[in-house]
Order: C-alpha cells, then structure tokens, then sequence
C-alpha cells in the first residue's frame, strides 16, 4: 500500500483534535469508555476497507497501514488492536489461513508466499501468539469478495466465455484491469473455489482454470472431455497464429519481388515469387488443418446442444408420465359419457319448468274458450259508435216515409268541395265561430232583462 497522499482522506483527517483523539491508543478495557471505543474502531476499520479498496488490493499489513496513515511524523498506535478486532470479527483473515481454508492443489501453485505462511500461522498458533506481526499479510473478506465477482463477470463478457478452460497467464491478461497484481488474482480464484464456480488444476506443467459455464450449479472436476477440448482449442490457436504469420511472409515475399523488378534483378524477383508460393502452400495446408479442428470443435459444441435438448426431452417424458398416471382412454370416455347425461338431464329439467304450472281441475280448453270470447267483446264495433237508424221515420216535411223508397235516398245529397283551403282561412274561420258563440250567450242573458220592460 502507498502513503495516505495517493488516497482520498477523510474529511476530519485536518481536524487535529479529532485526530490526536484516533491516534492515540485504545484502552486496555473497553468497558472504561465503550462510546470512545467503538467510535475509533469504526473509524479505523472503515478506513483501512477504503484504502484497500482504492488501491485495487485485498491484503493489508501493519507495516503497510503505519506507512499509509502516517500524519505530521507520527502513526496511529492503535493499529494492532484494529486488526485483531477485525479478524476476531471475521473481517480479515491471515493469508495462510485463507488459503488452507481451500484444496491442497492450491498450494502447489499458489504465491510464493502460500507455500512459507501456513507453516508460520501453524507454529504462531500452536504456541498461541497473540501478537500482530508487522510483515503479516492478511486478506480483506469483503474485498476478496468482490474482486471474485468483477472477475467471473470479466470472463462471461470476454471471448473466452465459450472455453469452459482458459491458461492461467491467460486469466492474468484478461483480469489486468480488475485485479492488480498476482497475488489478488490468486486470492479471488479462492474465493471462486470456495464459491464452486471454478476449479484449478496443474496439466502437464501448466496451470488451468475451469469456469463454471452459465446454467450450471457448480463446477465440476476437469474431466479427459475437458482437456481434449482444450488441446483442440489451442491448436487452433496455435495454427491461427501460424497462418497469419505465414500470411504476412507472403504478402513480404511479393513486395520484395515487386522492388526486384522495379531495379531489373528478374532472377532474384523469380526466386521471391517462388518462395511465395511454398508459403501460400503451407498456409494452404495449415488452414485446412484448422477448418479441420474447427469442425471438430463444432460437432463437439452442438453434440453439447443435443445432450442438453435429450436431457430436457427426458425431463418433460417423466413429467407427462407422471401427469398420466391415473389417466386411461376408458376412463376419459366414462367422464364424457357421464357429462353428456348430466347435460341431458339439466335440459329435460329446463323444458319441464319452462311449461309452466296449471290447476288439475281447470280445463285448458274451456280457458282457451273464454280467453276467445274476451278477445271477440274487445274487438272495436265501428257501428256501435253511431245511433241506430230507425227504418220507420218521418221525412223531411213531417210525414210518413215513402213506402217502398229508400231512407238514404231521401236524406239530401252531400256537399263536395275541393279542400284547398289554407291554414290561415281556418284560423280566421274559428275566430269567426268564437264571436258568434260569445254573441249569442250575451244576449241569451240580456233577453229576460227585456221582456220584463213593457211589464213597468
């Protein structure tokens, strides 16, 4: 770690009373002033997470923490009890501790410093030292953790997702902007490890790690299926490099003849054509190599697809058998047969209350007699409004009707005029009508006032 200058301080790091306060050593016994305690383990334990975490590391050391917190020429003194408080809180951990947390593969190729630390934490424990070494490297649990998941996340983005195995210098190309040195690398495949989403193993030299692929569980042991695709895979690499590099020796041996011709040496611009062509050729032979093992590596990729398709198709048969175990043809035609007598039956019910209910001592016909003989009396009577005509009466002056004559041929004939009169003649007409009327009625009431005037 650097000194405090390459890290973002705190705001009350100018604050000097408050920082002769942090400082200064903790109390033997908490329980003298637990608020001053734990105000100052807070302080430093968030602290020291944050410089970690600024310098893209997960291990911490006291030497390191005196150097990074240094202010004015002094180093905080409480620095050892901080990090016994954090590994007692499971907040860090020795770096030999966690590494033998994990399978002894891991110690094969691990840091230098895995393969030295164990047996010094195991002899330190065994004599049950309490003191914090100030070269002691321990690893931040948090920060551990992140980095392992900013790496998986690196590798499922990256073009190496589709090889469930990649080298390890591999993985420290592809991991440069997330973890920043080896010793990190190392620590995040641990958790990994610990998490079951990778395995590391050592093949015939070379580290390798195996990622779990996307809907898998877990990781599983590399298997000879494994390391065959991996051999097919870098060799296709390998011969990729060779063919672009055999690519640009032709592209330069045609250069070179084209100058040649230029200054008129045709001899020597035959011999570069000629090597010319023996480099195509072997590239030739070289890319049909590769299209070979691409082949290769795509039945193997959908061979993969067709396991996972028979998988399913197995999974969904022993789910439809299980769905129809209690399901026969006899009996889908029984439960049919009984719906459609049910359905049946609600009908007969339906028409039988749609009838209706009747008296057992009224007869239908006779109500349907009566109901005609009511229908019969309201017909309307178009003569019945009118008085009867007496066929015996008198004529118009009085007398007997003529025997033997008609009565509607003496009534007088009917006048007939075209009816073209307006609505305004009718008004006028009615208005007419209405003075006669009030006329009339006055008069009928002056007319006694008169006949009693010659009696005075």
């Amino acid at each position: 770690m650097s000194n405090a200058t390459e890290m973002i301080l705190p705001p009350e790091w100018d604050d000097e009373e408050r920082m002769n306060f942090m400082f200064s050593d903790f109390n033997e016994n908490r329980d003298v002033n637990t608020t001053d305690w734990d105000s100052k383990m807070d302080f430093w334990t968030a602290l020291i997470v944050k410089a970690c975490r600024d310098r893209g590391t997960v291990y911490v050391s006291l030497k390191d923490l005196n150097k990074t917190f240094r202010r004015k020429e002094r180093s905080p003194l409480g620095l050892a009890t901080v990090i016994q408080s954090m590994a007692r809180c499971g907040k860090i951990q020795r770096e030999s501790e966690f590494a033998a947390n994990m399978d002894c593969g891991w110690l094969s190729w691990g840091v230098g410093l895995l393969l030295v630390k164990p047996l010094k934490w195991t002899f330190s424990t065994l004599l049950g030292s309490s003191q914090v070494s100030l070269d002691e490297s321990f690893v931040v649990i948090e920060l551990v953790k992140e980095k392992a998941a900013e790496l998986l996340k690196v590798y499922r983005s990256s073009e190496f997702a589709s090889c469930s195995i990649i080298s390890f210098q591999e993985l420290c190309t592809l991991s440069s902007d997330v973890c920043a040195d080896e010793s990190t690398l190392c620590m995040a495949l641990l958790q990994l490890q610990r998490d079951k989403q990778v395995m590391v193993s050592l093949h015939e030299g070379e580290k390798i790690v195996k990622f779990c692929q996307t809907g898998q569980d877990y990781i599983s042991s590399v298997s000879d299926v494994d390391m065959g695709i991996y051999k097919l895979q870098r060799s296709q690499k390998l011969l990729e490099e060779r063919v672009e590099k055999l690519g640009l020796e032709a592209d330069k041996c045609k250069e070179e003849a084209r100058v040649l011709l230029r200054e008129g040496k045709k001899s020597q611009a035959l011999r570069c054509i000629r090597g010319r062509k023996r480099v195509e050729k072997r590239a030739e032979s070289l890319f049909a190599k590769l299209e070979s093992i691409r082949g290769i590596l795509d039945r193997i990729a959908q061979s993969e697809t067709d396991k996972m398709v028979i998988q399913a198709y197995q999974a969904g048969v022993s789910a439809l058998r299980l769905s129809l175990k209690d399901v026969t043809v006899e009996r889908a035609e029984s439960l049919v047969d009984q719906i459609q007598e049910l359905c049946d039956t609600q009908d007969e019910v339906n028409q039988t209350l749609s009838s209706g209910v009747t008296s057992a001592d009224v007869d239908i016909d006779e109500l349907e007699e009566e109901l005609k003989s009511l229908m019969d009396e309201s017909k309307p009577d178009s003569v019945s409004r009118f008085p009867e005509v007496p066929t015996n009466e008198q004529g118009p002056s009085g007398g007997q009707s003529l025997p033997g004559s008609d009565l509607l041929s003496s009534l007088p004939a009917v006048p007939y005029s075209p009816l073209d009169i307006t609505d305004e003649q009718l008004e006028e007409e009615l208005n007419k009508l209405n003075l006669t009327d009030s006329g009339f009625q006055q008069e009928k009431k002056t007319s006694p006032a008169r006949r009693l005037e010659p009696a005075q």
